[in-house]
């Protein structure tokens, strides 16, 4: 059975299965910007990376740390993560109390945060873009093919979080096909 066209008229306390849907998809929006956050917000790698300063000399090998908070899409999607995850986790608790009359700030809320992810996705994908091709027109090398293991998280983290801004976009689309079925 379809939740969304199908929902079952609450009786003596029991959820329609549109309101379980609803719950599900915040309780999903909620575990992967958390996740998302987490693994971005965790990455660091180090490495010895041998530069040549001059041909007649032998390379320096100098100790590089990619870290997550020295760019600043990164930190964006962190916080845009952190800030998504929180207000998931504030609508789920006003979901559970049953608070009908949000629905219209709900709605509206859920919109900014399908922005603010997509946004977020957006700038950290392209620096990530960057890292892993580099860009020879500004002289900009790879580092993905030095720093492996700290793109590899990135891509991980960016697809949690783009997975995330689809439940938030199904969370309005599904609202907004509701209020089309009452207003009918």
């Amino acid at each position: 059975m379809d939740g969304v066209e199908r929902g079952i008229k609450e009786r003596g306390g029991e959820r329609t299965t549109s309101t379980t849907t609803f719950l599900f998809l915040r309780a999903v929006a909620l575990v992967l910007t958390l996740a998302a956050a987490i693994v971005l917000g965790v990455n660091k790698q180090s490495e010895v990376v041998p530069i040549k300063l001059v041909d007649s000399l032998p390379p320096l090998n100098i100790p590089v740390t990619a870290k997550w908070h020295h760019l600043s899409a990164f930190v964006f999607f962190v916080v845009s993560n952190a800030i998504a995850c929180s207000y998931a986790a504030i609508s789920l608790l006003l979901c559970f109390c049953g608070k009908k009359s949000m629905g219209a700030i709900i709605i509206t809320l859920d919109l900014l945060m399908v922005a603010l992810l997509f946004s977020s996705i957006g700038a950290t994908t392209a620096i990530g873009l960057m890292g892993y091709k580099g860009n020879s027109h500004v002289r900009w090398n790879k580092v993905c093919n030095v720093f492996g293991r700290f793109c590899n998280q990135g891509v991980a983290a960016i697809v949690l979080s783009l997975i995330a801004a689809i439940a938030f976009l199904l969370l309005v689309m599904l609202r907004a096909l509701s209020l089309h079925k009452k207003s009918k």
